[in-house]
Protein backbone atom coordinates (compact mmCIF):
# COMPACT_ATOMS: atom_id res chain seq x y z
CA UNK A 1 0.00 0.00 0.00
CA UNK A 2 1.43 3.35 -1.05
CA UNK A 3 0.92 6.05 1.55
CA UNK A 4 0.68 9.64 0.36
CA UNK A 5 1.37 12.38 2.87
CA UNK A 6 -0.64 15.61 2.75
CA UNK A 7 0.61 18.68 4.60
CA UNK A 8 -1.91 21.49 5.09
CA UNK A 9 -0.47 24.91 5.81
CA UNK A 10 -2.21 26.91 8.57
CA UNK A 11 -2.01 30.65 9.27
CA UNK A 12 -4.06 33.31 11.04
CA UNK A 13 -7.12 34.43 9.09
CA UNK A 14 -7.45 31.12 7.27
CA UNK A 15 -10.80 29.96 5.87
CA UNK A 16 -11.73 26.92 7.95
CA UNK A 17 -13.66 25.16 5.16
CA UNK A 18 -10.65 25.42 2.87
CA UNK A 19 -8.86 23.27 5.44
CA UNK A 20 -11.55 20.84 6.55
CA UNK A 21 -13.17 20.25 3.15
CA UNK A 22 -10.14 18.71 1.42
CA UNK A 23 -8.99 17.01 4.64
CA UNK A 24 -12.38 15.26 4.98
CA UNK A 25 -12.03 14.02 1.40
CA UNK A 26 -8.58 12.55 2.00
CA UNK A 27 -9.62 11.14 5.40
CA UNK A 28 -12.71 9.56 3.84
CA UNK A 29 -10.62 7.92 1.14
CA UNK A 30 -8.27 6.52 3.77
CA UNK A 31 -11.10 4.36 5.15
CA UNK A 32 -10.74 2.13 2.09
CA UNK A 33 -8.43 -0.88 2.12
CA UNK A 34 -5.11 -0.14 0.42
CA UNK A 35 -5.74 3.64 0.53
CA UNK A 36 -3.77 5.78 2.94
CA UNK A 37 -3.30 9.53 3.22
CA UNK A 38 -1.20 10.75 6.14
CA UNK A 39 -2.68 14.13 7.05
CA UNK A 40 -0.68 16.74 8.92
CA UNK A 41 -1.15 20.44 9.60
CA UNK A 42 1.55 22.98 10.35
CA UNK A 43 1.77 26.70 11.00
CA UNK A 44 4.82 28.95 10.65
CA UNK A 45 5.64 28.79 14.38
CA UNK A 46 3.66 25.71 15.29
CA UNK A 47 1.23 27.88 17.28
CA UNK A 48 -2.59 27.69 17.11
CA UNK A 49 -4.20 29.88 14.45
CA UNK A 50 -7.46 31.79 14.42
CA UNK A 51 -9.70 31.19 11.41
CA UNK A 52 -11.76 33.87 9.70
CA UNK A 53 -14.89 32.61 11.49
CA UNK A 54 -13.24 32.69 14.94
CA UNK A 55 -12.49 28.97 15.19
CA UNK A 56 -9.09 28.09 16.62
CA UNK A 57 -7.09 25.36 14.90
CA UNK A 58 -4.21 23.63 16.64
CA UNK A 59 -1.56 22.42 14.16
CA UNK A 60 0.41 19.20 14.47
CA UNK A 61 3.64 21.17 14.47
CA UNK A 62 5.67 23.91 12.84
CA UNK A 63 6.49 24.26 9.16
CA UNK A 64 10.18 24.30 10.02
CA UNK A 65 9.92 20.75 11.39
CA UNK A 66 7.57 19.36 8.78
CA UNK A 67 9.01 16.75 6.39
CA UNK A 68 8.48 17.22 2.66
CA UNK A 69 5.03 15.82 1.84
CA UNK A 70 3.71 14.17 -1.29
CA UNK A 71 1.03 16.89 -1.51
CA UNK A 72 1.40 20.38 -0.05
CA UNK A 73 -1.95 22.14 0.31
CA UNK A 74 -2.26 25.89 0.92
CA UNK A 75 -5.76 27.09 1.90
CA UNK A 76 -7.09 30.62 1.49
CA UNK A 77 -8.76 33.16 3.71
CA UNK A 78 -8.43 36.74 4.89
CA UNK A 79 -4.89 36.03 5.99
CA UNK A 80 -3.74 35.93 2.37
CA UNK A 81 -4.44 39.62 1.89
CA UNK A 82 -1.46 40.67 3.97
CA UNK A 83 0.62 37.49 3.96
CA UNK A 84 3.14 36.61 6.63
CA UNK A 85 6.61 37.17 5.07
CA UNK A 86 7.91 34.14 6.97
CA UNK A 87 5.22 31.95 5.40
CA UNK A 88 5.92 33.28 1.91
CA UNK A 89 9.64 32.64 2.39
CA UNK A 90 8.95 29.07 3.51
CA UNK A 91 6.75 28.47 0.46
CA UNK A 92 9.45 29.88 -1.82
CA UNK A 93 11.96 27.38 -0.44
CA UNK A 94 9.71 24.36 0.02
CA UNK A 95 7.07 24.82 -2.69
CA UNK A 96 9.18 23.17 -5.42
CA UNK A 97 9.80 19.98 -3.38
CA UNK A 98 6.46 18.08 -3.14
CA UNK A 99 5.11 15.98 -6.00
CA UNK A 100 1.91 18.05 -5.91
CA UNK A 101 1.47 21.68 -4.93
CA UNK A 102 -2.16 22.62 -4.32
CA UNK A 103 -4.01 25.78 -3.37
CA UNK A 104 -7.61 26.36 -2.38
CA UNK A 105 -9.34 29.69 -2.91
CA UNK A 106 -7.06 32.69 -2.26
CA UNK A 107 -4.24 30.38 -1.21
CA UNK A 108 -3.13 30.96 -4.81
CA UNK A 109 -2.08 34.46 -3.73
CA UNK A 110 0.43 32.94 -1.31
CA UNK A 111 1.80 30.58 -3.94
CA UNK A 112 2.09 33.46 -6.40
CA UNK A 113 3.82 35.68 -3.83
CA UNK A 114 6.34 32.87 -3.36
CA UNK A 115 6.93 32.65 -7.12
CA UNK A 116 5.46 29.17 -7.39
CA UNK A 117 2.85 30.04 -10.03
CA UNK A 118 5.09 31.97 -12.44
CA UNK A 119 4.66 30.60 -15.94
CA UNK A 120 1.70 28.45 -14.88
CA UNK A 121 -2.03 28.60 -15.56
CA UNK A 122 -3.97 29.05 -12.34
CA UNK A 123 -7.30 30.06 -10.88
CA UNK A 124 -8.57 31.31 -7.54
CA UNK A 125 -11.75 32.68 -6.00
CA UNK A 126 -13.49 34.95 -8.51
CA UNK A 127 -13.25 37.88 -6.12
CA UNK A 128 -9.43 37.91 -6.15
CA UNK A 129 -8.71 36.79 -9.73
CA UNK A 130 -8.16 40.37 -10.81
CA UNK A 131 -5.80 40.97 -7.88
CA UNK A 132 -3.84 37.82 -8.70
CA UNK A 133 -3.48 38.84 -12.35
CA UNK A 134 -2.57 42.44 -11.55
CA UNK A 135 0.03 41.72 -8.88
CA UNK A 136 1.54 38.65 -10.56
CA UNK A 137 1.63 39.19 -14.33
CA UNK A 138 3.84 36.10 -14.80
CA UNK A 139 0.85 33.94 -13.78
CA UNK A 140 -1.68 32.97 -16.46
CA UNK A 141 -4.88 33.59 -14.50
CA UNK A 142 -8.06 31.87 -15.69
CA UNK A 143 -11.01 33.24 -13.67
CA UNK A 144 -13.58 30.84 -15.07
CA UNK A 145 -12.88 27.22 -13.95
CA UNK A 146 -13.50 25.81 -10.49
CA UNK A 147 -10.04 24.26 -10.56
CA UNK A 148 -7.02 24.13 -12.85
CA UNK A 149 -4.33 21.46 -13.07
CA UNK A 150 -1.05 22.56 -14.66
CA UNK A 151 1.54 19.84 -14.25
CA UNK A 152 2.30 19.28 -10.56
CA UNK A 153 0.45 22.47 -9.59
CA UNK A 154 -3.29 22.52 -8.94
CA UNK A 155 -5.27 25.60 -7.95
CA UNK A 156 -8.96 25.93 -7.17
CA UNK A 157 -11.68 28.47 -6.63
CA UNK A 158 -13.41 29.08 -3.32
CA UNK A 159 -14.42 26.67 -0.55
CA UNK A 160 -16.44 23.87 -2.22
CA UNK A 161 -14.11 23.91 -5.23
CA UNK A 162 -11.40 22.70 -2.85
CA UNK A 163 -13.53 19.61 -2.24
CA UNK A 164 -13.93 19.12 -6.00
CA UNK A 165 -10.18 19.34 -6.47
CA UNK A 166 -9.47 16.97 -3.58
CA UNK A 167 -11.93 14.45 -5.08
CA UNK A 168 -10.16 14.79 -8.43
CA UNK A 169 -6.82 14.07 -6.75
CA UNK A 170 -8.25 11.02 -4.96
CA UNK A 171 -9.66 9.79 -8.25
CA UNK A 172 -6.26 10.29 -9.86
CA UNK A 173 -4.57 8.34 -7.05
CA UNK A 174 -7.06 5.55 -6.45
CA UNK A 175 -9.70 5.53 -9.16
CA UNK A 176 -13.26 6.68 -9.64
CA UNK A 177 -14.98 4.18 -7.32
CA UNK A 178 -13.10 5.41 -4.26
CA UNK A 179 -13.69 9.07 -5.11
CA UNK A 180 -17.37 8.41 -5.88
CA UNK A 181 -17.95 6.72 -2.53
CA UNK A 182 -16.29 9.60 -0.68
CA UNK A 183 -18.38 12.10 -2.65
CA UNK A 184 -21.58 10.25 -1.77
CA UNK A 185 -20.60 10.17 1.89
CA UNK A 186 -20.06 13.93 1.82
CA UNK A 187 -23.26 14.39 -0.23
CA UNK A 188 -21.50 16.21 -3.05
CA UNK A 189 -21.24 15.60 -6.77
CA UNK A 190 -18.46 13.46 -8.18
CA UNK A 191 -17.14 15.39 -9.63
CA UNK A 192 -17.60 18.77 -11.18
CA UNK A 193 -14.92 18.85 -13.85
CA UNK A 194 -12.32 21.55 -13.41
CA UNK A 195 -13.49 23.25 -16.58
CA UNK A 196 -16.89 23.94 -15.03
CA UNK A 197 -17.56 27.60 -14.42
CA UNK A 198 -17.33 29.02 -10.90
CA UNK A 199 -20.88 30.24 -11.48
CA UNK A 200 -23.94 28.24 -12.50
CA UNK A 201 -26.44 29.97 -14.77
CA UNK A 202 -28.55 30.82 -11.73
CA UNK A 203 -25.59 32.32 -9.86
CA UNK A 204 -24.18 34.13 -12.89
CA UNK A 205 -27.48 35.85 -13.49
CA UNK A 206 -29.12 38.00 -10.88
CA UNK A 207 -32.38 36.77 -9.44
CA UNK A 208 -35.23 38.80 -10.85
CA UNK A 209 -37.01 41.05 -8.40
CA UNK A 210 -40.49 40.61 -9.84
CA UNK A 211 -42.22 37.33 -9.08
CA UNK A 212 -43.36 36.50 -12.64
CA UNK A 213 -39.79 36.81 -13.95
CA UNK A 214 -38.42 34.89 -10.96
CA UNK A 215 -40.93 32.12 -11.63
CA UNK A 216 -39.79 32.01 -15.25
CA UNK A 217 -36.17 31.58 -14.16
CA UNK A 218 -37.17 28.58 -12.01
CA UNK A 219 -39.26 27.16 -14.86
CA UNK A 220 -36.32 27.34 -17.25
CA UNK A 221 -34.07 25.52 -14.78
CA UNK A 222 -36.62 22.78 -14.11
CA UNK A 223 -37.77 22.30 -17.72
CA UNK A 224 -34.75 22.65 -20.04
CA UNK A 225 -36.42 20.51 -22.69
CA UNK A 226 -39.56 22.64 -22.92
CA UNK A 227 -40.33 25.37 -25.43
CA UNK A 228 -38.18 28.16 -24.01
CA UNK A 229 -38.60 30.68 -26.79
CA UNK A 230 -39.07 34.29 -25.80
CA UNK A 231 -42.70 34.06 -26.90
CA UNK A 232 -43.39 31.02 -24.71
CA UNK A 233 -41.60 32.48 -21.70
CA UNK A 234 -43.32 35.84 -22.14
CA UNK A 235 -46.69 34.09 -22.16
CA UNK A 236 -45.79 32.34 -18.92
CA UNK A 237 -44.89 35.72 -17.38
CA UNK A 238 -48.05 37.25 -18.89
CA UNK A 239 -46.06 39.93 -20.65
CA UNK A 240 -45.58 40.85 -24.27
CA UNK A 241 -42.44 39.28 -25.81
CA UNK A 242 -40.80 42.68 -26.21
CA UNK A 243 -41.61 43.79 -22.66
CA UNK A 244 -40.53 40.40 -21.26
CA UNK A 245 -37.15 40.37 -23.04
CA UNK A 246 -36.38 43.90 -21.93
CA UNK A 247 -37.46 43.33 -18.32
CA UNK A 248 -35.66 39.97 -18.07
CA UNK A 249 -32.35 41.48 -19.17
CA UNK A 250 -32.79 44.53 -16.94
CA UNK A 251 -33.41 42.40 -13.85
CA UNK A 252 -31.04 39.46 -14.46
CA UNK A 253 -28.21 41.08 -16.41
CA UNK A 254 -28.52 38.63 -19.31
CA UNK A 255 -30.87 37.97 -22.19
CA UNK A 256 -33.46 35.17 -22.03
CA UNK A 257 -31.67 33.39 -24.88
CA UNK A 258 -28.27 33.38 -23.16
CA UNK A 259 -29.82 32.23 -19.90
CA UNK A 260 -31.61 29.36 -21.63
CA UNK A 261 -28.43 28.36 -23.48
CA UNK A 262 -26.44 28.15 -20.25
CA UNK A 263 -29.11 26.22 -18.35
CA UNK A 264 -29.37 23.68 -21.17
CA UNK A 265 -25.61 23.30 -21.38
CA UNK A 266 -25.31 22.76 -17.62
CA UNK A 267 -28.10 20.20 -17.65
CA UNK A 268 -26.59 18.31 -20.57
CA UNK A 269 -23.17 18.29 -18.91
CA UNK A 270 -24.59 16.81 -15.70
CA UNK A 271 -26.35 14.05 -17.64
CA UNK A 272 -23.18 13.23 -19.56
CA UNK A 273 -21.18 13.15 -16.34
CA UNK A 274 -23.58 11.17 -14.17
CA UNK A 275 -25.72 8.95 -16.43
CA UNK A 276 -25.34 6.48 -19.28
CA UNK A 277 -28.16 8.10 -21.30
CA UNK A 278 -27.48 8.30 -25.02
CA UNK A 279 -26.44 11.59 -26.59
CA UNK A 280 -29.60 11.69 -28.72
CA UNK A 281 -31.77 11.19 -25.62
CA UNK A 282 -29.90 13.91 -23.72
CA UNK A 283 -30.14 16.28 -26.69
CA UNK A 284 -33.93 15.86 -26.77
CA UNK A 285 -34.32 16.11 -22.99
CA UNK A 286 -32.26 19.30 -22.82
CA UNK A 287 -34.10 21.05 -25.61
CA UNK A 288 -31.44 20.82 -28.31
CA UNK A 289 -33.62 18.65 -30.51
CA UNK A 290 -30.80 16.91 -32.35
CA UNK A 291 -27.37 15.58 -31.36
CA UNK A 292 -25.80 17.86 -33.95
CA UNK A 293 -27.33 20.96 -32.36
CA UNK A 294 -26.01 19.88 -28.97
CA UNK A 295 -22.60 19.13 -30.46
CA UNK A 296 -22.38 22.66 -31.89
CA UNK A 297 -23.33 24.16 -28.52
CA UNK A 298 -20.67 22.09 -26.72
CA UNK A 299 -17.97 22.94 -29.25
CA UNK A 300 -18.77 26.63 -28.99
CA UNK A 301 -18.82 26.73 -25.19
CA UNK A 302 -16.33 24.04 -24.20
CA UNK A 303 -14.18 23.32 -27.23
CA UNK A 304 -15.17 19.64 -27.13
CA UNK A 305 -18.16 17.70 -28.38
CA UNK A 306 -20.49 15.65 -26.11
CA UNK A 307 -18.73 12.36 -26.87
CA UNK A 308 -15.30 13.75 -25.95
CA UNK A 309 -16.76 15.44 -22.88
CA UNK A 310 -18.26 12.16 -21.67
CA UNK A 311 -15.04 10.29 -22.39
CA UNK A 312 -13.17 12.66 -20.08
CA UNK A 313 -15.73 13.19 -17.32
CA UNK A 314 -18.49 10.61 -17.68
CA UNK A 315 -19.36 7.57 -15.56
CA UNK A 316 -17.06 5.32 -17.57
CA UNK A 317 -13.93 7.45 -17.07
CA UNK A 318 -10.89 5.20 -16.96
CA UNK A 319 -9.60 4.14 -13.57
CA UNK A 320 -6.22 5.70 -12.76
CA UNK A 321 -5.25 3.38 -9.94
Amino acid sequence: MKQRSVLVVLFDGIQSLDVTGPMEVFAGASRFPDVSYELRTASPAGAPVRTSCGLTLVPDGSLADAPTPHTLLVPGGWGTRDPDPELVHWLRLHGPLPERLVSVCSGALLLAAAGQLDGHRATTHWNVCEKLAREHPAVEVDPEPIFVRDGRIATSAGVTAGIDLALALVEEDHGRDVALTVARHLVVFLRRPGSQSQFSAQLSAQTARREPLRDVQHWITEHPGADLSVEALAARARLSPRHFARAFQAETGTTPGRYVDRVRLEHARRLLEDTADGVAQIARGCGYGTPEAMRRAFIKALGAGPAEYRRRFGPHTADHS
